[in-house]
């Protein structure tokens, strides 16, 4: 049995400025999105791969989220872990439509 791929919308433009990052759901599955400080837009699985806490809540300094809950770092810019370096986020294709955010998901995740 293939995959199905879909494009999910997320957000809007206006719902994350440039700098931050946010979680959103797809269904019952968290995404965080974060909007480098270059203007592209990333979208990673919205929990850390330590310990499954939300990555929504961590802090952003020069495009690296420290998770709020064990300080693991995660450069958003590739998805890589600073501090571990050997943990990585699972990452989304993202795509612009005007103003909407879309992340592609498989089947199973929407």
């Amino acid at each position: 049995m293939s995959e199905t791929l879909a494009w999910a919308p997320v957000a809007t433009v206006d719902d994350l400025w440039e700098g931050e990052v946010a979680e959103f759901y797809v269904g019952d599955q968290p995404i965080l999105l974060a909007h480098l400080r270059t203007g592209e837009i990333r979208a990673y699985e919205g929990t850390c791969p330590h310990a499954g806490f939300p990555l929504g809540d961590g802090e952003v300094v020069d495009d690296v989220l420290t998770c709020s809950a064990h300080s693991w770092e995660f450069d958003l810019t590739t998805g890589n872990g600073v501090n571990p370096p050997g943990c990585r986020l699972r990452s989304y294709p993202v795509r612009r439509d005007g103003d909407q955010i879309a992340v592609l998901l498989n089947g199973e995740n929407t």
